[in-house]
């Protein structure tokens, strides 16, 4: 299907008759070379169902849990998304193994709720799902997630973040894994990812990646009909331009006592929908001196399951769980605050959770 077909042989000095032969000859040979790429082109396909696999030349990839989503597969990396009814979708077409290539894409996108347009992927070793965002629905994947930096890049401005997925389908089965996250403050669906840039980014923000599994231009629906018609390619390394990467100002240090366990302060944000619920709980340290390595209790409502998590490590993901601090956020002065939170499914339940107690003691 890649293969280039043979340089003509030049022609030499000679006869008209020969010279003309040799146009008719030229000519025959390129409609024939026509013929075969058409040949070797792949018909559209239609797919209603998991699978990955390659279509002209591309990577595909197609994931449901439930509902209906026909994706049909067109020329080159061309492809569309008809959703409807879902609860959980995301596909597309790119490459496998990922890597920091650039990628080109243009197309439309309506998320009609909740869905991304971005570039997605995977790696092993450690385990990372990460996203570059171009363009979201009703809900801004970075909600309650703390930015860990900014990047300039390809025109525009992308928010850098990580959160937690706690025993949630991957590519090697349920497991609890990070996400990376880049994303684009002005939403667009065209344009060009100098991916190289993001891995660069995430990797100063103390973000690494592992061994690259695959990486599609994918599009994502959670609970909403969204749609869109997307081609993508490979575009040319060329000259790039040093990105911009500005992260948070870190305060200095502060003195600790070592697994303190001062009084505590929690409040709740929480918002719920008819199958699922978000909660941002902000701790405040109400005591004299610094906490360090916390862990938070509480209790989640009967038939309430956290799916994932940011800013804290969950366990288990349902009854009394415990929040363990993570690298930025270990350390509570006196005064200091933090706020962590996780998304969880529900029964009908969708009370916030109770019981909370850090590092032993009850908090307010």
């Amino acid at each position: 299907m890649n293969d280039s077909p043979a340089h003509p042989k030049r022609l030499g000095h000679g006869r008209l008759r020969l010279l003309v032969g040799g146009v008719s000859a030229v000519v025959l040979a390129a409609a024939s070379l026509t013929l075969i790429g058409n040949a070797n082109a792949e018909a559209d396909r239609t797919v209603t169902s998991n699978s990955t696999g390659t279509h002209n030349g591309f990577f595909y990839s197609y994931w449901k849990d439930s509902g209906n989503v026909t994706m049909k597969l067109g020329a080159g990396g061309q492809y569309s998304v008809q959703m409807s009814g879902i609860n959980n979708f995301v596909g597309g077409k790119g490459w496998k193994p990922g890597s920091s290539r650039t990628v080109n894409y243009s197309g439309n996108f309506s998320p009609n709720g909740n869905g991304y347009l971005a570039l997605y992927g995977w790696t092993t070793d450690p385990l990372i799902e990460y996203y570059v965002v171009e363009s979201f629905g009703s809900y801004n994947p970075s909600t309650g997630a703390s930015r860990l930096g900014t990047l300039t890049s390809d025109g525009g401005t992308y928010d850098l973040y990580r959160t937690q997925r706690v025993n949630q389908p991957s590519i090697i089965g349920n497991a609890t894994f990070y996400q990376y996250w880049s994303v684009r403050q002005q939403k667009r669906t065209s344009g060009t990812i100098t991916t190289a840039n993001h891995f660069n980014a995430w990797s100063k923000a103390g973000l690494q990646l592992g061994k690259h599994d695959y990486q599609i231009m994918a599009t994502e629906g959670y609970q909403s009909n969204a749609s869109s018609n997307i081609t993508v390619s490979e575009g040319p390394i060329g000259p790039n331009p040093t990105p911009t990467v500005t992260q948070p100002t870190t305060p200095g240090p502060v003195p600790t006592t070592p697994s303190g366990s001062g009084t505590c302060k929690v409040t709740n944000s929480l918002s719920a929908w008819n199958t699922g619920l978000t909660d941002n709980i902000t701790i405040t340290n109400t005591g004299d001196s610094a906490i360090s390595n916390w862990s938070l209790k509480f209790t989640l409502a009967s038939g309430q399951k956290i799916t994932s998590g940011w800013n804290a490590n969950y366990s288990p993901t349902s009854g009394q769980v415990t929040a363990t601090n993570v690298g930025h956020n270990g350390s509570l002065p006196p005064g200091g605050s933090t706020t962590i939170g996780f998304q969880a499914s529900h029964s009908g339940d969708d009370s916030a959770p109770s019981g909370f107690s850090l590092n032993g003691a009850a908090c307010s």
